[in-house]
C-alpha cells in the first residue's frame, strides 16, 4: 500500500512541478526553487521527474522553452535574440545552440522554414531532388 501512496505522491509533485513550467518557462527557474514550492525535497522531486515523466527537471524545463521558441519563431516577428529572453534564456549564443540541439536547425533557418522564406540558402524550403 505504501507503494501505491509513494506513486501518487510522485505523480501529483510531477503534476504541480510541470504546471509551474509551463507557465513560467521564461523566468529563471531552479528545482530548488520549484521543489520548495511544491513543497518537496530536491531529491525527491527528481525522482518524481525520474519515475513518473521518464526525463529530468532540466530536459522538460529545456523541450518546454524549446517548444514554446519554436512557436514564436514561427508565427512572430521577432528576433532571435527576443525569443531568446522571451523563453528564458539571456544569451542569444546560448539559446542558438540549445534549438539546434533538441531542433536540429538553427533558429534562423527554422524561422525561414516555417514562413516560407528560403533566404537565398538552397534547399531551405524543402528538400533537395537528387
Amino acid at each position: 500500500m505504501q507503494r501505491t501512496a509513494t506513486i501518487e505522491l510522485r505523480r501529483s509533485l510531477f503534476e504541480d512541478a510541470t504546471a509551474i513550467v509551463a507557465q513560467e518557462y521564461g523566468s529563471d527557474l531552479a528545482l530548488d526553487d520549484i521543489a520548495r514550492r511544491v513543497a518537496s525535497s530536491r531529491r525527491q522531486l527528481q525522482r518524481a521527474y525520474s519515475e513518473i515523466g521518464n526525463t529530468t527537471f532540466r530536459e522538460h524545463l529545456t523541450a518546454v522553452r524549446m517548444e514554446r521558441a519554436a512557436e514564436l519563431l514561427a508565427g512572430r516577428a521577432l528576433t532571435v535574440r527576443d525569443v531568446a529572453r522571451r523563453v528564458g534564456y539571456r544569451q542569444p549564443a546560448q539559446f542558438a545552440k540549445a534549438f539546434r540541439r533538441h531542433h536540429g536547425i538553427a533558429p534562423s533557418t527554422y524561422r525561414a522554414r516555417h514562413n516560407g522564406r528560403s533566404n537565398g540558402v538552397s534547399g531551405v524550403a524543402g528538400p533537395v531532388a537528387a
